[in-house]
């Protein structure tokens, strides 16, 4: 049985659920880019979390969040976005990018979309 997996460019790994949450993180000119695919709730939220946090906390820190593999974010999820761009503080940023329709309507229905921005692809927040 595959399990979930965490994992950056040093070779940290943290163990999700089984087959519930993938999570690999890695850098793209200068940016880290964090890959999710599954069912984003309360019992993978933490491995998103630890995820989206910036590796050191200088000022400044850029993410983008791939989410076109998540085809489910409870409040759970919700609430990791929102500590994520907090966590960036107001010299770094957290973008999404290629959300899928049903999570970017709670996104819009709770009023995220105005405070992290969503993008179609991760080139597009690259970008941005």
């Amino acid at each position: 049985m595959d399990e979930g997996r965490v994992a950056d460019i040093v070779g940290t790994n943290e163990e999700a659920e089984p087959e519930r949450l993938s999570v690999t993180r890695s850098t793209v000119d200068g940016v880290t880019v964090v890959a999710v695919t599954g069912e984003v709730d309360h019992h993978t939220s933490g491995v998103l979390r630890d995820a989206l946090a910036p590796e050191e906390q200088v000022p400044g820190g850029r993410t983008v969040a791939d989410l076109s593999g998540v085809p489910f974010m409870d409040s759970s999820g919700i609430n990791v976005l929102i500590a994520g761009r907090q966590a960036h503080g107001p010299a770094g940023w957290l973008r999404l990018a290629g959300v899928q329709r049903p999570v970017l309507r709670t996104l819009e229905i709770v009023g995220l979309t105005p405070l992290i921005a969503c993008y179609p692809s991760v080139r597009d927040a690259l970008e941005g």
